[in-house]
Order: C-alpha cells, then sequence, then structure tokens
C-alpha cells in the first residue's frame, strides 16, 4: 500500500500510449470511406453516412463515436454527426490543408515498417532505407504530394519574412529536394520576379511539374534531375531551401551539403532550413524524438537535430546571421547568410 495522500500509480498512461496507433488507423478508415467528405456537406445521422459510404451502419457509428470522442467530429443528442473546425480544413479532400492523403500514408507505409522496430534497434540497420535503395525515388514520387499541406504554411511565413512580395527585380530560389515543389511555388506566389529552379530526382521531378502547373506558377520554374550530392545546382541564387532533406541525409552528407549551398547563393543570400527540431539534450519536444525513431526505420544515418547542431554546421560552412523564424510547422525554420 502507498503512503497516505500519495497518489496511486495506475497504467492509464501506458495504455494510452499502447493504443497510440488507433487514431491514426481510424482517421485512415475514414478517409477511405469518405465520411469526411459526406459530413462535409453538413450534419447527418449514422444510417445516412453509412448509406452514402456503402459501409455497415454498425460499422460506421462505431467510427464516428470513436472520431467524436477524439474531438475530430461533433455529436448531438439526436444522432447527427458533423465536422470539428479543424477536421474540416484538414480532412476533406480537394481543401487546400487537405492532409487526409498523409493519414493513408502513415497507415498503410509508416505504422507496418514500424512492426520490426525492435529487429532495426537489434541491428541498427533500417526496416529498408528509402533514401538509399533501389526505387527511394519512386517512394518519394507518391509521397510528396501528400505532405504538400504540412509545409505550405511554413513556405508563405518564409516568403513573408524575406519580404519576397517587395522585391523590385529578378529573385533567384534553388529549391534542393523539392518534392511537391512547396519552397519555391510560396515564394514564386508572392512576386512575379521570383524564378525558382528545383532539384530532386527525375521521377520526383515530374511531380513537382505538375503541382506547379496546377498552382499556376509552372511559367518560373526550370528543373535539375540527380542526387543532391551530384547534381550540379548553378550559382547566383538569392534564396536556397531546404525542406525536411536534412534529417534523411545524415550528418556527414548534410555537412557537405550546406557547404555546396553556400557555395551556390550569391553574396548575402538566404538559406532557410525546415526540420524536425528537437532540444540541445534530446529531451524534447515529443516530435523530434518519434521522428529520430522514424529515421532510425527508415534510413541509414538519419537523425533529427538541434538548433546548436545545425547551427554550427552553417558557421561552418560560412554561414552568418544564423537565427531562428517561427512558422505553423513542427518547428521553427532556421535561416542564415552567405557574406555579402
Amino acid at each position: 500500500m502507498g503512503a497516505v495522500g500519495q497518489a496511486a500509480v495506475t497504467p492509464e498512461r501506458i495504455m494510452q500510449m499502447a493504443w497510440g496507433f488507433a487514431p491514426t488507423l481510424m482517421m485512415e478508415a475514414a478517409v477511405n470511406l469518405r465520411v469526411f467528405d459526406i459530413l462535409d456537406e453538413g450534419p447527418k445521422s449514422a444510417e445516412m453516412v453509412a448509406n452514402l459510404a456503402g459501409a455497415s451502419v454498425r460499422g460506421v457509428r462505431t467510427l464516428m463515436n470513436g472520431l467524436a470522442g477524439f474531438g475530430l467530429l461533433t455529436r448531438t443528442d439526436a444522432g447527427q454527426y458533423g465536422l470539428a473546425t479543424d477536421a474540416a480544413a484538414y480532412l476533406v479532400s480537394g481543401k487546400p490543408g487537405y492532409m487526409g492523403a498523409f493519414t493513408r500514408h502513415l497507415g498503410q507505409d509508416l505504422i507496418p515498417r514500424w512492426q520490426g522496430l525492435s529487429t532495426v534497434v537489434r541491428t541498427g540497420k533500417p526496416f529498408e532505407a528509402v533514401n538509399q535503395r533501389r526505387g527511394g525515388a519512386e517512394f518519394f514520387e507518391q509521397f510528396v504530394e501528400d505532405i504538400f499541406p504540412m509545409s505550405y504554411g511554413p513556405a508563405l511565413a518564409l516568403a513573408v519574412a524575406l519580404g519576397v512580395a517587395k522585391a523590385t527585380g529578378p529573385m533567384k530560389a534553388l529549391d534542393l529536394a523539392a518534392g511537391s515543389g512547396v519552397w519555391g511555388i510560396a515564394l514564386a506566389q508572392q512576386s512575379a520576379h521570383v524564378s525558382v529552379t528545383a532539384v530532386d530526382w527525375p521521377n520526383v521531378l515530374s511531380v513537382t511539374r505538375k503541382i506547379a502547373e496546377r498552382e499556376g506558377v509552372a511559367d518560373r520554374f526550370s528543373y535539375i534531375g540527380g542526387d543532391l550530392a551530384e547534381a550540379d545546382f548553378g550559382d547566383g541564387y538569392d534564396i536556397a531551401t531546404l525542406g525536411h532533406i536534412l534529417h534523411s541525409e545524415g550528418e556527414e552528407r548534410s555537412r557537405a551539403l550546406l557547404k555546396k549551398t553556400g557555395a551556390a547563393l550569391a553574396p548575402g543570400g538566404t538559406i532557410a532550413i525546415a526540420e524536425f527540431l528537437v532540444n540541445e539534450d534530446r529531451s524534447g519536444p515529443p516530435m523530434g524524438l518519434i521522428f529520430a525513431v522514424n529515421m532510425l526505420v527508415a534510413t541509414d544515418r538519419g537523425e533529427t537535430y538541434s538548433f546548436g547542431e545545425i547551427a554550427g554546421w552553417l558557421r561552418e560552412a560560412g554561414f552568418v546571421d544564423v537565427r531562428s523564424l517561427d512558422a505553423p510547422g513542427p518547428s521553427p525554420l532556421i535561416l542564415a547568410n552567405r557574406p555579402g
């Protein structure tokens, strides 16, 4: 028995963590069944949603009750279900912030990989290194469009912070590991003076082209296909973006990439880095620590890093004025300049 007045130890926290996979798979099921799309048309009963989704009433009611319990749906005493504001913004297909495809990626790709985590930890080898294996380009080709909304807000914040909309003359941007092209697209949308060079694997650049066309800036994009370590970036850029790439490259390749990027910038040019940052002592935040384990599962040398570590690499590469920029993402952006 515990001491009088001492709080009893319970397994509640452990149970919640043990079932942590459940919300992800519940969202994935709702996306697959178009539950969020159906409810975006207006509140409906479980019977109505089941009929429109082509699913069982019992299944849909149980799923929607669970989603309501997590706050993604609303529910009235009369049994009418509706969308919470964040679900309406991010889980309805066709909306600018749609992240439903990302939930499918988690459920269909990442969770199966994580099931081998014990072996990964024991051997120190990834389940399958997506950035090194044959077919890595195909993996990212399918993935990058799904995560476009995750980076669009931070990319717009970067464009505002750099005063891109006030540009009065040509502004060259280098979008490294461009993926969906979101960083370059956000910059180009702020000013007709911006031209973007996107660098990525050729397969992935086919997606970049498609999204640049969709976003109305394709006429100001050019492309360089190849591995970042081997591609010729050119030079004279005013801005270079590295959006969520250092974590998969590992320290050695990341340091080399920062030096190569510095050489491609014009004097006074700005580098902007987006990452899942961790504290200097790696005590948090949770997302940065979780993503470090994801890099263990998915890459040969990947890791998440602290602001101090990346700042040190930037200074080693000759950058000055290393600073952070608050942005609507998992971590602040890191900015620095090539000496003018």
